[in-house]
């Protein structure tokens, strides 16, 4: 595998691919809840996420080391000391994203 995914588009702030868990590993199952919406503590924006990226957090939680802000249009630390909760369903906070 090569690195060339991590390209930013300048337009849009994201790379130009990303990861994510195969097919198989996903299907076995979630150790945690599938959640696809974070909030970014530094700005306040709610950003959601494609499904196989969400099933890969869910999958595996510390998979990813960062992940990105729509609104900052940046990417950011995930984990115990990153910048990102889970957004819940009802509009409540969840844990930090990566944990």
């Amino acid at each position: 595998m090569t690195d060339d995914h991590r390209e930013i588009n300048p337009a849009t702030g994201q790379q130009k691919g990303y990861v994510v868990l195969s097919e198989t590993e996903r299907a076995k199952g979630f150790v945690r809840p599938f959640r696809d919406a974070y909030r970014h503590q530094k700005c306040g924006a709610i950003t959601t996420m494609s499904r196989d990226i969400a099933a890969t957090y869910a999958r595996d939680p510390e998979f990813y080391t960062g992940t990105f802000c729509s609104t900052c249009r940046g990417h950011f630390p995930v984990g115990a000391d990153g910048e990102f909760t889970w957004y819940e369903m009802d509009g409540t906070e969840g844990p930090k994203v990566g944990t």
